[in-house]
């Protein structure tokens, strides 16, 4: 497969005075993996906000699978869709975030029913009969019944990443997966991960793990100061950097 599924063309994003995006463009195709790399503040997570339109961009456009998210054009002018219709298209976009956010006060399998019921209108036994699959797919077959209290952080992550798979999302979202996790569960979700990976899902991964870069991205994407710097092959960009800024990055996290 060789279409662009996610197209992210001359993107900005300002909070009042700060300019956090400045002009960002980024293709991604279908069934790649394109991890972005960057230190704190250089815009990664906000970019990852704006192609689900969590947080609304300022200039420019992005498309999934040829659709505007968030917006229909109309001649050359662009118009913000409903509340309704953006969530319709964010069923489309699954998001994992760094802190789980899952349901507290529903089990595993309810946290994984509930959106494909109320979003999608799916038959619940069906759902259930995905979410079980899922949960299985991810190695946690056996805490269906469980509360997310009663997991241990890589184990919620591994939930969240069901949960956004059961929705059978276009393209895969992660906010740096891994970073609220102890250091010896960050192997179980990254290996997750890697599995979606060799199965062909479309997905943009924000990360601080260079291993992980360098195994399962098809591009290595490097941000700093809402622009991207530079991005290519991970042979390229790990290892043979033509930015000064790109080196000055790899020399601290390496």
């Amino acid at each position: 497969m060789s279409e662009v599924m996610v197209d992210v063309h001359g993107v900005h994003k300002s909070f009042g005075p700060l300019e956090v995006l400045r002009g960002v463009d980024l293709r991604v195709r279908a069934g790649e993996v394109t991890v972005i790399l960057g230190p704190s503040g250089s815009g990664k997570s906000t970019l990852l906000r704006t192609i689900n339109h969590l947080e609304k961009v300022n200039r420019g456009w992005i498309s999934i699978d040829g659709e505007l998210i968030g917006y229909r054009r109309s001649g050359n002018r662009l118009h913000e869709l409903k509340e309704k219709d953006v969530l319709k298209q964010r069923t489309h976009i699954g998001f994992v975030f760094q802190n789980f956010n899952l349901f507290p006060h529903l089990t595993v399998l309810d946290n994984l029913v509930e959106a494909p019921v109320s979003a999608l209108r799916r038959p619940r036994k069906e759902a259930e009969e995905t979410a079980r699959r899922l949960l299985e797919r991810v190695g946690l077959a056996d805490k269906a019944g469980a509360y997310p209290r009663q997991l241990s952080g890589g184990q919620q992550q591994r939930v969240a990443i069901a949960r956004a798979l059961a929705l059978e999302p276009k393209v895969l979202l992660f906010d740096e997966p891994t970073s609220a996790l102890d250091p010896e569960l960050v192997g179980e979700v990254l290996d997750v991960i890697k599995d979606l990976a060799r199965t062909g899902t479309t997905m943009i991964v924000v990360t601080h793990e260079i291993g992980f870069a360098r195994e399962v991205a098809d591009t290595v994407v490097f941000m700093d100061d809402g622009v991207v710097v530079e991005q290519g092959p991970p042979a390229a960009v790990l290892d043979a950097p033509r930015h000064e800024r790109t080196r000055a990055f790899l020399s601290k996290v390496l």
